[in-house]
């Protein structure tokens, strides 16, 4: 079995241009460098030395060993480095978050990881819930930030926060209508997200436990084209309360008061239950101090 002193043996006579640099250079003996250069060729019963030359120059053979062996001491090298060093190594991490998320407070949890992790890389990918789900599966995404409705023993999860909707309309949308209960927005258009959405999978099985069946439904995947739909007057629909409450302030939105109210959506980080990473576990917190859905859209 080669040896690294075998190994460092070839470069530095090599590298130096002979046995007693070599030596000097490892601090032991010129024989000590003779004898680690003859057990490498003993052991693959080939010269590596053409010992007809004055000068220690190299066989064919022992050009490619000397080749293997500045490779495998630059990995050793390396090696010895990433473990001792007190800086952190440089690494991508793939976070998957919801489109909600990346307009609110997304920006804020990159800053924190710069701040804390600067030789971390975030490589964010914005999509639906339940592909997020799909992508940590398949280890496309590291960790996901996600409502809370991919309910998977795979997952270890760990709660952010608490999204606040509210039922909203174009204003003057049911003017001299009454509008009190759920019920009375079933003949009119409900936009909606689909069933790739975790907040639209929670909020339609809960419109079933409470018996809302609305007659005409449009639904869309992107959470900013429903809220540009219901600012147009083509429905009505539930919208996260303070992430658009300058649009309700500037009256493009207004909020239905109606009963019964509907029920906050928990969000949470998960990340695959046999995936074991401080590094996870360290943006994991730095995600629940960053989480805050108050950060609002801006009208301009």
């Amino acid at each position: 079995m080669m040896t690294f002193k075998q190994l460092e043996a070839i470069y530095w006579v090599t590298q130096l241009g002979g046995f007693s640099q070599a030596a000097d250079k490892l601090h032991t003996t010129q024989s000590a460098i003779s004898k680690r250069v003859q057990e490498l060729e003993t052991l693959f019963n080939l010269p590596l030395f053409d010992r007809t030359q004055r000068t220690s120059r190299l066989t064919e053979k022992g050009e490619e060993m000397y080749m293997v062996a500045k490779k495998l001491l630059e990995q050793r090298d390396a090696a010895v480095n990433q473990f001792t060093s007190s800086q952190e190594v440089v690494r991508r991490l793939r976070i998957g978050v919801t489109e909600l998320t990346a307009m609110t407070w997304l920006p804020r949890l990159v800053n924190l990881v710069q701040m804390h992790h600067p030789r971390v890389v975030l490589e964010p990918d914005v999509d639906m819930s339940m592909m997020l789900r799909d992508k940590l599966l398949a280890n496309e995404v590291d960790v996901i930030f996600v409502p809370d409705s991919c309910k998977d023993e795979r997952f270890t999860t760990r709660r952010l926060g608490v999204v606040e909707n509210a039922w909203m309309c174009k204003p003057g949308t049911f003017d001299g209508m009454k509008i009190k209960r759920l019920h009375d927005l079933s003949s009119h258009t409900f936009l909606t997200q689909g069933d790739k959405s975790g907040t639209g999978v929670l909020y339609n099985q809960w419109l079933g436990s409470v018996n809302m069946h609305p007659t005409s439904t449009i639904v869309c995947n992107s959470l900013l084209a429903i809220i540009g739909m219901t600012v147009s007057g083509l429905g009505f629909s539930y919208l996260p309360r303070q992430c658009v409450e300058p649009l309700v302030q500037s009256k493009f939105l207004e909020v239905l008061k109606i009963s019964p109210a509907l029920p906050k959506t928990n969000y949470v980080a998960a990340y695959k239950s046999d995936q074991r990473s401080t590094l996870i576990s360290s943006i994991v917190l730095l995600a629940q101090e960053s989480c805050d859905f108050s950060r609002a859209l801006q009208t301009t």
